[in-house]
C-alpha cells in the first residue's frame, strides 16, 4: 500500500461510524515505560488526542481496543471522552463484536488501526483497515491503508482527518472553527 494522504481510501471511508484503535504502536510508540515500583509510564500524542476529539465532534464514535491492560489507558479513555474501551482482549475479533454491541454499531460501519499481527483478525470484520507507517510488514501488506506516520507520532491524527474529509464534515470542524483547509494539512 502507499503510504501518503493522496492513497487514503475515502469510498472505503464514508460512513464510518466508529473508529476502533489499538493501543501500544498506535497510540503510542510501542514502547513501555517501568518505573521501579513497576508502574506502567506510556506517552500518548496530543495531536492524536485532537483527532479525536474531531472525530467525536463529528458524530464518529472512538473506541479502543488492546491485547494489554493498563490503568494508564484507562486514564486517557477518560480524558478523551472515549466511552468504549476494552482491555486484555488477546482475540481481537471477538473485541470488535463486543464493542460493536456496547454501541448499537455494526462491524461493517467501523474503521479499525493497529500495528501487528494480533489485530488481523480485527482488521477483517472492520470495513476499514489502517496501519501506523512503523506497523509490523505483515500488517501494512493486508491493511487497506497505511499512514505517512508512525505510531505514537501523528498516525492516528492523519487517519482522523482522513475519515473526516471523507464524511464531509472538514469544513464544520476544522475549516470554520481553525481556518485550516485540507491542503493546510497535507490533503
Amino acid at each position: 500500500m502507499s503510504n501518503h494522504y493522496q492513497s487514503f481510501p475515502m469510498e472505503l471511508a464514508k460512513g464510518i461510524r466508529m473508529l476502533v484503535l489499538d493501543v501500544d504502536g498506535v497510540l503510542t510508540a510501542g514502547q513501555i515505560f517501568l518505573t521501579d515500583e513497576c508502574e506502567q509510564i506510556k506517552a500518548f500524542n496530543v495531536r492524536d488526542g485532537h483527532g479525536i476529539k474531531l472525530l467525536q465532534r463529528m458524530g464518529i464514535e472512538v473506541a479502543i481496543l488492546t491485547g494489554r491492560t493498563s490503568k494508564v489507558v484507562e486514564h486517557r479513555a477518560q480524558e478523551l471522552g472515549i466511552k468504549y474501551l476494552i482491555q486484555g482482549s488477546l482475540r481481537k475479533a471477538d473485541g470488535i463484536v463486543t464493542l460493536c454491541e456496547r454501541a448499537n454499531i455494526k462491524a461493517s460501519d467501523c474503521a479499525y488501526m493497529g500495528d501487528d499481527v494480533i489485530d488481523l483478525p480485527a482488521m477483517k470484520v472492520c470495513r476499514l483497515s489502517m496501519a501506523p507507517n512503523d506497523a509490523h510488514q505483515g500488517v501494512c501488506a493486508k491493511v487497506d491503508w497505511v499512514s505517512s506516520y508512525n505510531g505514537g507520532y501523528g498516525a492516528v491524527r492523519q487517519a482522523c482527518e482522513g475519515l473526516i474529509i471523507a464524511n464531509g464534515a472538514w469544513q464544520d470542524v476544522m475549516g470554520t472553527v481553525y481556518g485550516v483547509s485540507p491542503q493546510d494539512s497535507g490533503w
